[in-house]
């Protein structure tokens, strides 16, 4: 299970604190970035953050038969696309060893 929820309030007011820029300022590169980002998306772009990760757009196949969880009912879904993050190897590595002192879910 994931831990506390880490919003884009407390980056921009961690990022505030360690170097002293204007909240305002730090709110508007937060959001200019995730528009370059999410444009990237729509244009069928790759975007890369070495370091980081990859976001991407992959094409799911349409159905004629799928389930709406909520009602249960049988709808057709179109053939869309899916924004995927796959994480970067310093990532993975950065994470790897964070649980190893918490016990598994039995």
């Amino acid at each position: 299970m994931a831990g506390p929820k880490l919003t884009k309030a407390a980056i921009i007011e961690s990022l505030h604190e360690k170097h002293g820029l204007n909240r305002a300022d730090i709110h508007t590169i937060i959001d200019e970035f995730f528009e370059e980002v999410k444009e990237g998306l729509r244009n069928d772009q790759v975007i890369e953050l070495r370091g980081f990760g990859t976001f991407e757009v992959r094409t799911r196949k349409g159905r004629e038969r799928a389930r709406n969880p909520k009602t249960g009912a049988i709808v057709a879904v179109e053939t869309h696309g899916v924004a995927i993050f796959r994480p970067g190897k310093e990532l993975k590595d950065y994470v790897w060893d964070l649980r190893d002192n918490k016990p598994e879910k039995e």
